[in-house]
């Protein structure tokens, strides 16, 4: 029998919280203080419809992860549209994915302020302003909050500048063409979309609106384990979306498209407690078409997100939940359970991953010429340079650091494996330092957040075309003009080069 729509709404206190998502009722009283993303978000919708916020981030897979005994029963159709007028709710950009480890429910509204003209963004960083006129508080905290002090996250902000061009001069540089590849798939550039959770709380369209923008201008996409939406719609949307560029190609309205080759996707995979779920995540993004696996490395446990906790503890006690406001300042109401993360995460899981997949495999969140050198003995095809954008390790090197490490101690290592950087980017000139030294390409992550947020598909294909704009720019100042032309003595690195680690130095 449906439960009356009456009766649910009686139930919108943390003592009794129920909350009703595609006309199903659920019981999330013992699950406040267990969800990743706060108890106050869950409490500010009892005894609500939370449908369209759910589906603003959520594939419906996620709601398998809850309690059996969680679900109650359906609510009487005719009732609900009642009860979805009485919650006022409107959709609003959250948080993502399609493990246990997830919030259900997103935060706070977006702001009502709109965005400046698009055509006042000449740079990848004045996104960030813009985003910041429509986002959340919440939504804001998540994507630029790092670890501890901040201090890993500026230094990657910085490293870039420490980083000097040597150009060359009267060279022909006519024709420049900054054509590159990653694991043998064509690229219109050496750069790439870094994986970012949590999509959903830049823009309700997710990651289905990050491929449609990249897939316009060829960019290769990193999808993360916490997205949004499945993986299975993102490849939907990225073959939709180059199904039509192909169509106005052949009709002769998108010329310009022949420029660029196909998109691809590739997936980032955090490895779960529960080998059952990490396998049929890699068996998933496998038959979606993903080209390879970078695994995240760098996260045996959650870092200290310093200003996530701040919003997450003002909004406990927004609502009224003192005790949980102080959890959250410890980090125990982070966006993510713990069983999201493997903290005994080996060697020999990567060879087993490996065989899972059958494909390229990454490592992502390599800091030191030691593990560069174990992952190029056990047969890795890449790694990944990252301090996951200075969000967890407090100090941690910058990937330009550890690039310059790996040059040093162990040079072999370049040229056997892909090597890619990420962290801190905000100029398409300096994606040709990594190139010099080595780097197969260079992920950027926040400005397309803020992109998405502020100006959806259209963002990303801005931000892209700035970026892009940028590096051949700067080969055409530096005198190449192809990648196969960069090479360590056009680049000045030694402010950096005097921050490299040195065993002889290290004995005490």
């Amino acid at each position: 029998m449906p439960l009356d729509a009456a009766e649910v709404a009686k139930h919108n206190t943390p003592s009794s919280c129920w909350i009703v998502i595609s006309g199903k009722v659920y019981d999330v009283t013992k699950y406040l203080e267990h969800h990743p993303g706060g108890a106050a978000i869950l409490a500010k919708q009892g005894g609500r419809d939370a449908t369209s916020e759910f589906r603003t981030i959520h594939s419906p897979d996620v709601l398998g992860y809850l309690p059996k005994e969680s679900f109650l029963g359906e609510v009487d159709p005719k009732a609900l549209a009642t009860l979805a007028m009485a919650s006022g709710n409107k959709p609003v950009p959250a948080t993502p994915p399609e493990s246990p480890s997830l919030s259900l429910i997103p935060a706070t509204e977006p702001k009502a302020n709109r965005p400046p003209h698009i055509a006042h963004i000449v740079t990848a960083s004045d996104f960030e302003s813009a985003a910041r006129a429509v986002l959340s508080q919440n939504s804001y905290s998540y994507v630029s909050s790092s670890a501890n002090t901040g201090f890993s996250l500026s230094n990657n902000l910085a490293s870039w500048s420490r980083i000097l061009f040597r150009p060359r001069v009267l060279r022909n540089v006519t024709h420049v063409t900054p054509r590159s590849s990653i694991f043998g798939h064509a690229s219109p550039f050496p750069f790439y979309l870094s994986a970012m959770g949590h999509l959903g709380r830049s823009h309700p369209g997710g990651e289905v609106e990050l491929v449609r923008g990249a897939a316009r201008r060829g960019a290769h996409v990193l999808l993360s384990t916490v997205s949004t939406q499945s993986i299975d719609d993102v490849a939907s949307a990225l073959a939709d979306e180059q199904k039509q560029l192909a169509l106005a190609r052949a009709k002769g309205t998108e010329a310009e498209v022949d420029e660029f080759p196909p998109s691809t996707l590739h997936f980032q995979l955090y490895v779960h407690t529960d080998r059952a779920i990490t396998a049929a995540r890699i068996q998933r993004a496998k038959a979606a078409g993903a080209k390879s696996v970078w695994v995240t490395v760098d996260t045996p446990i959650l870092g200290k997100r310093t200003l996530d906790r701040r919003t997450q503890a003002q909004e406990a006690l927004d609502a009224g939940l003192p005790a949980a406001a102080e959890l959250a300042g410890f980090g125990q109401r982070s966006h993510a359970n713990q069983s999201t993360f493997e903290p005994a995460l080996g060697w020999d899981d990567v060879l087993w991953i490996k065989r899972q997949f059958g494909g390229p495999v990454v490592l992502k969140g390599v800091q030191t010429v030691e593990d560069a050198k174990i992952a190029c003995q056990k047969g890795v095809d890449g790694i990944l340079l990252s301090n996951h954008g200075g969000r967890q390790a407090h100090s941690a090197p910058d990937a330009l650091t550890t690039l310059l490490e790996i040059r040093t101690h162990a040079p072999e290592i370049l040229g056997k494996i892909e090597i890619f950087v990420d962290g801190g980017l905000r100029d398409g000139a300096d994606v040709l330092k990594a190139i010099c030294l080595g780097a197969t390409a260079v992920g950027v992550g926040r400005p397309f957040y803020y992109a998405l947020g502020a100006y959806r598909a259209k963002g990303v294909e801005r931000c892209i075309d700035i970026l892009a704009e940028e590096l051949v720019s700067g080969m055409r100042l530096l005198g190449i003009t192809k990648l196969e032309e960069a090479a360590p003595e056009l680049v000045n690195a030694s402010r950096l080069l005097n921050e490299v680690w040195r065993p002889e130095k290290s004995r005490l």
